[in-house]
């Protein structure tokens, strides 16, 4: 009986110790510490968890007075897609900004003071880079996120940034694997599909992954992508093929693989989130990520129980689940020491994410109007917000022209009639035109042509993929909409 009682722990304990959930508000709910104690091994933050460093800092020391060695994981890939400053725009140009300079040093100094920020603030674990490659221009939920669309700077920027990470105390994660860069559909939303050939995915997609795995990188997230010509039948996070075979055996990566959301459509919607885990652990994932819409202790009870269950039928050798645990309990060791060396370093607040910024900028100017003179209309041409980034996060011009050019006015528009609606409110001023990925949306550039025809003095600001041709009085590219992107634009609108 004693036995069999210890079996069970060791069982549910494990089960705990794979998952990664997140949880509500900005102190720890009480269902979260609970679960701490009886075996969860890691905890995800997300934008809802984060009011300030000081408030995070808190946050993770109470985790920590719970259980010294958890995990706390964060989804903070800088430029447009931030946690640590959601509500005000993140203070790092995302990877596109940082593939147009192309310095892997500049690259490597970002990936570290962000690090270096997270791990003041007692973060451990970030579900970041992307090392996907932005093949297909019409991306809907990659994009900027990516530092480009050719293979190889992707890869050399992707070590690079693995590197920065992990030098100051934080485990980096290469994502999404086998490579999200050459789908037109959202995996929040439902299942992408690569129809690439081999030669092609070995080329381009997986050459980020090896160099991350080459640069030593922590953890590798799974993608929800059905890529058939590597497993016809399952998507990559529930792919033996994919993550056993490919992953592990073939690419030789014996690090933690992470599964992105399992509340997203594309494992939700076809599988479900209990058996969705169960087949990415049997497949060769390490840890379940959960918590960005599913955050309560109901979904934790569910997942274990699941899990647990599927050992016990048999569907799941307990073999495979232990092995699970056991990476994550690596990685909560390697990440103590590494995060206790970082927080003695300290340090002020580096203000590389503006340097950055102002560097990835390309400007291209036209003959005639010259610079700003008075206070503008900023004119967002704004798209619906990308699930990933989410709309909390401001984004654009118009708060950093103000504070160069007070008086500055502002109002965001969208749809077919956007352009005459934004020539009618600026009423005479000068118009700044902002706009994202110009390229994927028609009336964003109907807009565009409404505006330059009547108000050929128009200056458009690109914060998106500049796929689309210059045009305007000025066009300023900045590769990302973070709000360092936003500064290092308005400068240049200023002084042009």
């Amino acid at each position: 009986m004693t036995t069999s009682a210890r079996i069970t722990d060791t069982l549910t304990r494990d089960a705990l110790t794979v998952l990664q959930p997140g949880f509500p508000g900005t102190t720890a709910p009480d269902w979260l510490l609970r679960r701490l104690g009886e075996g969860l091994a890691s905890v995800g933050l997300f934008g809802r968890n984060v009011a300030s460093p000081e408030q995070l800092a808190a946050l993770t020391a109470r985790l920590r007075a719970e259980r010294e060695d958890v995990l706390v994981a964060i989804d903070e890939e800088g430029g447009d897609v931030t946690r640590l400053e959601v509500r005000t725009g993140s203070s790092f140009p995302g990877n596109h900004a940082l593939g147009a300079v192309d310095d892997v040093d500049l690259t490597r100094e970002v990936a570290y003071e962000l690090g270096r920020r997270l791990a003041e603030c007692g973060v451990d674990f970030n579900w970041a880079p992307s090392a996907d490659v932005n093949s297909d221009p019409a991306n809907p939920v990659i994009g900027v996120r990516s530092f480009g669309a050719d293979p190889d700077l992707v890869a050399r920027h992707t070590a690079a940034y693995v590197s920065g990470l992990q030098a100051a105390g934080v485990a980096a994660c290469a994502k999404h694997f086998p490579g999200h860069g050459d789908t037109a559909v959202d995996s929040h939303l439902a299942l992408p599909r690569i129809d690439a050939p081999l030669p092609l995915l070995q080329a381009r997609e997986l050459a980020p992954f090896r160099a991350a795995i080459a640069a030593g990188t922590k953890a590798v997230m799974s993608a929800h992508i059905l890529v058939p010509a590597l497993d016809p039948d399952h998507p990559a996070t529930l792919s033996p093929r994919v993550l056993t075979g490919l992953l592990r055996e073939e690419l030789g990566y014996d690090g933690l693989i992470v599964t992105d959301g399992m509340e997203m459509r594309a494992i939700a919607g076809t599988y479900g989130i209990e058996r969705g885990s169960v087949l990415a652990i049997a497949a060769g994932a390490d840890a379940i990520c959960v918590g960005g819409g599913l955050a309560d202790d109901e979904t934790v009870r569910r997942l274990r129980d699941a899990l647990v269950a599927a050992v016990r039928a048999g569907e799941l050798p307990e073999e495979r689940l232990a092995d699970a645990a056991a990476r994550v309990r690596d990685l909560a060791a390697w990440t103590a020491p590494a995060r206790h060396s970082a927080a003695d370093r300290g340090g002020e607040p580096s203000d590389i994410g503006l340097v950055a910024a102002r560097r990835a900028l390309t400007v291209t100017r036209s003959p005639g109007p010259g610079p700003l003179t008075a206070p503008p209309f900023v004119a967002a041409l704004t798209p619906v917000a990308n699930i990933a980034v989410g709309d909390e996060t401001p984004w654009g011009v118009a708060a950093e022209l103000a504070r160069l050019l007070p008086g500055t006015a502002t109002a965001s528009f969208t749809g077919q009639d956007a352009g005459a609606a934004a020539l009618a409110a600026a009423d005479g001023r000068r118009i700044v035109a902002v706009v994202r990925d110009e390229h994927r949306h028609p009336w964003m550039g109907a807009a565009l042509d409404t505006l330059l025809a009547a108000r050929p003095d128009t200056i458009v600001v690109e914060m998106g993929v500049p796929q689309a041709p210059p045009r305007g009085a000025l066009h300023v590219a900045t590769h990302g909409a973070a709000r360092v992107c936003g500064r290092a634009a308005a400068e240049v609108v200023v002084d042009a």
